[in-house]
């Protein structure tokens, strides 16, 4: 079998359905990876959401006997909403994150992996293959950075010098002899705009990420956010792109090539208060096909109930009183009551004292407590 002219048929191939950059590496472990990665569990910078088997993440061989390659794939997905919707006084919005705005691109990318799967098993039959998304075992950005996508950006993504940051990374072990490609050279130079930028102090430094105090982790998380990360959140609904935005190489990117990532605005920017009470009927409608549902409504309302804060939006005032009063879930009623303080008012302050009255759950009586000492401080 010549392997380079497998090769050349399967970048081929891929440009015809829809991946847009695709690069080869080899199978070996990522020593690197995993000497990182164990001083990340050491700090207790890790999020929690990775595959907690280090050796998985850094050893291919052990996702797939006689792994001899990695192909890794990146599909640009859009900057920027072809229609504006914008929020307004009484009507305040939230924000999705860009990787949010269009279908789930789970789904997306392993349409993209079955496909060449499906290519290469046709030229070469028997061929062993495991192609995985982000949550599977091993590190996208490390192969893609290995594999010449692009260069691991002192934001902690993969950047491409033709779309940036804006991709989305998927790989495919194979036991082909693939040759390998050649990692492009940092370019990021002495730039720190994303460290500078960061909301939360996350980045660490230039590669290095404390995902505990990143705000795309902090908003997938379903507890009391940390008092010190509320007003930092903003409007944001799911996820931050504060460190692409910031990123010189990321101006002027901006892709439409994949119809599934077309964002809805209603879906990406959604007004805050209908999210406050919305059924579960109605997320899974209005929310289900996007990454950013993955963990559920109550994280989400969380966090449109701390952006009505961050608006200190009068307006909302019944309805949040009305959850702080009635919703079953102790972190929605406490978060309420966290923001019905941080918008003050007369009518906050009473409905916050006559609450401390009936709650009985403790965390919710702190949250109480910590609305009228905000209230008290705004007259």
């Amino acid at each position: 079998m010549d392997f380079n002219r497998l090769k050349d048929e399967v970048i081929a191939y891929s440009k015809t359905i829809g991946i847009d950059k695709i690069g080869f590496t080899s199978a070996a472990p990522f020593l690197e990876l995993k000497n990182r990665l164990v001083r990340q569990q050491e700090l207790n910078y890790q999020s929690g959401f990775e595959e907690p088997d280090i050796e998985k993440r850094v050893n291919p061989s052990l996702l797939l006997n006689d792994a001899q390659s990695i192909i890794s794939i990146a599909l640009a997905y859009p900057a920027k909403m072809t229609v504006h919707i914008q929020g307004k006084k009484g009507e305040r919005r939230g924000i999705f994150c860009r990787a949010s705005w269009g279908q789930d691109y789970h789904h997306i990318l392993r349409d993209r992996l079955r496909k060449l799967e499906e290519f290469i098993q046709t030229k070469l039959p028997g061929a062993k293959l495991q192609s995985m998304v982000d949550t599977g075992e091993l590190s996208d950005r490390a192969v893609a950075e290995r594999a010449g996508i692009g260069w691991s950006g002192k934001n902690c993504s993969i950047i491409t010098p033709e779309f940036g940051s804006f991709v989305y990374l998927g790989e495919m072990i194979t036991n082909i002899p693939f040759e390998a490609d050649m990692p492009i050279e940092d370019q990021c130079g002495t730039c720190t705009k994303c460290l500078d930028a960061c909301p939360t102090g996350a980045l660490v430094q230039g590669g290095q990420l404390n995902a505990q105090r990143c705000i795309a982790f902090l908003t997938q998380t379903k507890g009391f956010l940390p008092d010190e990360f509320r007003e930092e959140i903003g409007n944001r609904i799911y996820g931050c792109d504060t460190c692409q935005t910031v990123c010189p190489v990321n101006r002027g990117k901006n892709f439409h090539f994949h119809t599934e990532m077309e964002p809805d605005p209603e879906a990406a920017k959604p007004l805050l208060k209908p999210l406050i009470k919305i059924s579960n009927k109605d997320f899974k409608e209005r929310f289900g096909y996007v990454s950013g549902s993955w963990r559920g409504k109550k994280p989400l309302q969380r966090n449109a109930i701390l952006a009505l804060a961050f608006f200190r939006d009068k307006s909302a005032l019944d309805q949040l009183i009305e959850a702080m009063k009635d919703d079953p879930r102790p972190v929605i009623r406490g978060t309420a009551a966290w923001a019905i303080g941080k918008i003050g008012g007369e009518l906050a302050q009473n409905e916050l004292e006559k609450a401390r009255l009936k709650e009985k759950e403790p965390e919710v009586l702190e949250e109480i407590d910590k609305g009228l000492k905000l209230a008290k401080e705004l007259v």
